[in-house]
């Protein structure tokens, strides 16, 4: 039976796993090495500042170990949203960094880059051409948001990888790509079903989560003609309850996965317990989708930020929470006005941690049972000077803030860091959740080839 042996090394490149268990792997054997490096999850900030949410160093070490092994026993090695959000400044990082340690380890390969990070005016033609749409309740696409957004990028598929393996790299760095795809991409091109390929994605897209106890560790994976075979390498296991589990994360249907060019079925996924280690998933489908898109993330500038934290064990205060906000607002408007700042100039945000702080007005549970409440200063300004000339007086106000049946006289807030306020740079939203109809699955990732 035909097969193909991935092993992944970790749920984001940078977040640790063992060189044991990927020397354990590649004892075990492997046809390809990869590893997820991004996601959106961490919010727009990294996208738009184009700076990654995983430190440097943790990443040059992840890709050393993986670069060596790679070249060593003459495997793919892919990586997937390099940098942590795949826009052209996180690419280059890690390709940067996929250099110098190859000139300081003496390795030599054929090297692929794919940009995702998009051009402006090919997308404002795609728009005036009726080729986006939105994804949930999002607007329709216009070309004001395309000039505003700071960066945008694509997601990308499969077939930029394949076709940048076709071409002769041994090793891939995308930009901006389906969490499944470099995986995917790989079973494919060996001659797999696209089924068991893009569910093998899905498996190792996030290292060993699909595996208990949870931790860092390499899962390895082999795709079979007839299924997808899932273990880890550590002290680990993946069990069909775990396996099963892991299965129906990030997505709004448990059973059917959007991705470029078609949908993962797992309606029909059967779980087979092959060893205490690994389970077998066998059942799964792929529906071929009547129009080929790719989805796209944006991020644009809001402000600047300034936060202070603060905490409360005055139960006076406590028992009057929300009135006692209200004259914090009213007294911070009055202060600011002074200043010839107007409301629209600021957003405050007061995030009060032991009373709805997580869920804010979604949250069930109104009563305070807590006798210490800890608070969140958040201001967003049009400025990094409005931010912090508004963050100074909200803090004040939260201090000195006179309430009904107030005894303490100085301050109502105990402050854990001097200074108190603390800038928090640039501020973004995501502006973009739509989906393009490309010409080919090929034109919005140029593949660049260069030796090593």
């Amino acid at each position: 039976m035909r097969q193909f042996r991935m092993v992944s090394t970790s749920g984001i490149l940078g977040y640790g796993y063992p060189e044991a268990s990927l020397n354990a792997a590649l004892e075990r054997g492997v046809d390809m090495i990869g590893c997820d490096g991004g996601s959106s999850d961490p919010g727009p900030y990294y996208l738009g500042s184009g700076t990654s949410f995983v430190s440097q160093r943790s990443m040059r070490r992840d890709l050393r170990l993986m670069l060596i092994a790679a070249i060593k026993h003459k495997v793919p090695m892919v990586i997937g949203t390099a940098g942590g959000a795949g826009g052209e400044p996180h690419l280059q990082m890690v390709a940067q960094m996929v250099r110098d340690i190859a000139r300081q380890e003496n390795l030599h390969f054929k090297l692929a880059l794919i940009h995702a990070e998009q051009d402006k005016a090919l997308l404002k033609r795609r728009v005036q051409q009726g080729r986006t749409r939105p994804l949930g309740r999002m607007a329709a696409l216009d070309e004001a948001t395309v000039d505003r957004a700071r960066r945008i990028v694509g997601m990308c598929g499969p077939e930029p990888y394949m076709r940048a393996l076709d071409q002769g790299a041994q090793v891939v760095i995308g930009g901006r790509t389906s969490d499944p795809a470099p995986f995917a991409a790989s079973a494919m091109r060996a001659q797999l079903p696209p089924a068991q390929g893009w569910y093998a994605g899905k498996m190792l897209e996030c290292g060993a989560a699909p595996a208990l106890p949870k931790g860092p560790d390499c899962l390895h994976v082999i795709v079979r003609e007839d299924g997808v075979i899932c273990e880890p390498m550590g002290d680990r296991a993946c069990t069909p309850m775990s396996v099963a589990n892991h299965s129906l994360h990030e997505n709004a249907s448990p059973i059917h996965h959007v991705e470029p060019g078609g949908m993962l079925d797992t309606s029909a996924c059967r779980f087979e317990a092959l060893s205490p280690k690994a389970t077998l998933v066998t059942g799964m489908q792929w529906h071929p989708a009547e129009q080929y898109t790719v989805k796209l993330e944006a991020a644009e500038l809001l402000g600047h930020r300034a936060i202070s934290i603060c905490g409360t064990r005055d139960p006076v205060l406590i028992g009057q929470l929300d009135h006692f906000l209200g004259l914090v607002r009213e007294l911070l408007r009055g202060k600011v006005a002074d200043l010839d700042i107007t409301p629209d100039d600021y957003h405050l945000t007061i995030h009060s941690y032991g009373r709805d702080g997580v869920m804010a007005g979604r949250e069930p549970v109104r009563e305070i049972s807590s006798h210490e409440l800890g608070f969140v200063v958040d201001v967003v300004g049009k400025s990094a000077d409005i931010a912090t000339t508004v963050i100074a007086l909200a803090r004040t106000s939260m201090l000195h803030c006179d309430f009904p049946g107030r005894l303490c006289k100085e301050g109502n807030m105990a402050f854990p860091f001097s200074p108190s306020d603390l800038t928090a740079g640039e501020v973004y939203r995501f502006s973009m959740s739509h989906v393009v109809v490309p010409d080919d699955p090929y034109e919005m990732f140029p593949i660049e080839h260069e030796t090593i």
